[in-house]
C-alpha cells in the first residue's frame, strides 16, 4: 500500500484530495496548520499531523513523523485578492512564504528518499491564473507563477533519480474555504480601482463553469499514479476551457 503526505488538507482541496485517495486504497498522511478532531472523518489509513509550511522545524518534524512516503502533494496555500496599491509588503511576504517558499521547501524536504530509492511523485497546486492573468491577483499569480517554473526546473534535475514533478491547475472555485478566506482578508481596495474591483466581483458572483474540490482531488490523483500524464494538467471546467484557449501542453 502506497502513502501520500497532503499540505493543506482543513478544508478545500486538500480535505477532498485527502478522502480521495483513502478511498482509492492509499495511506494518507493529511497535514494542516492546526489539526483539529474530526475535520477528517476517521480511518484507519489515515494520519493527521501538524504542519507549518512556513516553519522549518516544523516541516522536518513533520517529515520525520510521515515516515517513508510515495508522494508529496504540495496544496497548502493562501490567496490574496486586491490592487498592487492596497497590499502591504508584509502580506507579499506571507503570500510567498506560504505559496512559494513552503513549496519549495517542502519538496526540497522530501527528495532525499525519493532519491536514494529511485521514485516517488511531487504535485504542486498552483491555479489557472498563471494562464490567463486577472487584475487584482497580481501578488497571488506571481507566487503560483513561481511554483510552475521551478516545478519544470527541477523535474530535470531529478528525472535522472526517477522522481516525478508535476503541476495540478485548478480553475475558479467560489464555493471552498480558500476563496472565502480570500475575501475576509482583504484589505481595503483603493479608491481608484474599485470600478476594477467591482467587475471582478461581478465575475466571481457569476462565473459560469468552475471548479469543484472533486475535480482538483482527481487531477491529482492522475497526476500521483499515472507516469505518462502531463506536466501540466488543469482541474475543473473552467480550467480545462482556459487551457485549451491558451494551446497548454
Amino acid at each position: 500500500m502506497k502513502t501520500v503526505l497532503i499540505t493543506g488538507c482543513s478544508s478545500g482541496f486538500g480535505h477532498e484530495t485527502a478522502k480521495f485517495f483513502l478511498e482509492k486504497g492509499w495511506k494518507v498522511i493529511a497535514t494542516m496548520r492546526s489539526p483539529k478532531e474530526g475535520i477528517l472523518p476517521k480511518h484507519e489509513n489515515l494520519r493527521v499531523i501538524a504542519l507549518d509550511v512556513t516553519n522549518e522545524d516544523s516541516i522536518r518534524q513533520a517529515i520525520a513523523e510521515a515516515g517513508p512516503i510515495d508522494a508529496l502533494v504540495n496544496n497548502a496555500g493562501i490567496g490574496l485578492l486586491n490592487a498592487l496599491e492596497g497590499v502591504s509588503v508584509a502580506a507579499i511576504r506571507e503570500v510567498f512564504e506560504t505559496n512559494t517558499i513552503g513549496t519549495i521547501a517542502m519538496t526540497q524536504a522530501v527528495l532525499p528518499q525519493f532519491r536514494a530509492k529511485k521514485s516517488g511523485v511531487v504535485v504542486n497546486v498552483t491555479s489557472t491564473v498563471t494562464l490567463v492573468p486577472l487584475p487584482l491577483l497580481a501578488v497571488y499569480t506571481a507566487s503560483k507563477s513561481a511554483v510552475n517554473a521551478f516545478t519544470e526546473s527541477v523535474a530535470l534535475e531529478l528525472e535522472p533519480f526517477g522522481v516525478r514533478m508535476r503541476i495540478v491547475l485548478p480553475g475558479l472555485a467560489p464555493t471552498t474555504k480558500f476563496s472565502e478566506n480570500a475575501f475576509a482578508k482583504m484589505a481595503p481596495v483603493p479608491d481608484a480601482y474599485k470600478p476594477t474591483f467591482d467587475n471582478v466581483l461581478a465575475g466571481f458572483q457569476n462565473p459560469g463553469p468552475v471548479t469543484h474540490a472533486r475535480d482538483v482531488a482527481e487531477a491529482i490523483f492522475v497526476a500521483v499514479t499515472e507516469p505518462t500524464s502531463p506536466m501540466k494538467i488543469p482541474a475543473g471546467a473552467d480550467a480545462v476551457m482556459w487551457a485549451e484557449k491558451v494551446g497548454m501542453k
